[in-house]
């Protein structure tokens, strides 16, 4: 993931973000105000955290593909959380899907939190994005997740080549260690170093 990379060499061709995205918008029905002050198997993130995280991604994403200036990632804060990110979300994950729809989005190179890449592979990492972060976000406000196999499949082939036991910085933490025969998905989330059997220590109220 170094600003040198090649672009003519990169991971895969670029993925559909549709059903990620959607997936993603179909659990925020489920997150009632009360639930935002919960915790997230993002470390100290809470679910306000996760949801500003969200909000920030999908616009540095959309912008990486369109080639716009990288502005860098914002730090996510509950704080900063957009009191109207019910509706707002939705709107900016309909134009990330767009977006990178354009056949121009996975030409060259692009830039995202300050990182140069193929943009191809920016694509990858803007799936694995929106599939942990729906994880995380199903997982803190009690709901089911099931994630798009084919998704599921194109990030574990990033996540093998990218995650490792001392994590990466900005990207994953230390991998967590899950069985040789677990499900596609949590293998996944291991190396991402989420750990697949986090549960939210209190349930969450509608």
């Amino acid at each position: 993931m170094s600003p040198g990379v090649d672009a003519g060499h990169h991971l895969m061709t670029v993925p559909d973000l549709e059903s990620a995205a959607r997936t993603v918008v179909m659990l925020l029905d489920g997150v009632p105000d009360s639930a935002l002050a919960a915790p997230t198997p993002c470390g100290d993130t809470s679910v306000a955290g996760l949801l500003d995280h969200l909000m920030g991604l999908s616009e540095g994403l959309r912008a990486a593909a369109a080639k716009e200036p990288d502005h860098g990632a914002p730090t996510p804060s509950a704080d900063n959380l957009d009191p109207q990110w019910r509706t707002v979300l939705p709107t900016r994950l309909d134009a990330l899907v767009a977006a990178w729809r354009d056949p121009a989005a996975g030409e060259g190179l692009t830039s995202a939190g300050g990182v140069q890449m193929p943009a191809a592979d920016i694509a990858v990492v803007t799936l694995d994005e929106l599939v942990l972060h729906g994880w995380d976000l199903a997982r803190a406000t009690g709901q089911v997740y099931d994630p798009d196999p084919g998704d599921v499949t194109a990030i574990l082939g990033f996540l093998e080549a990218f995650g490792s036991a001392e994590g990466t910085p900005g990207l994953f933490g230390p991998a967590v260690s899950v069985p040789a025969d677990a499900p596609p998905f949590d293998r996944a989330l291991g190396l991402s170093g989420r750990d697949p059997g986090w549960r939210s220590p209190a349930p969450v109220d509608g």
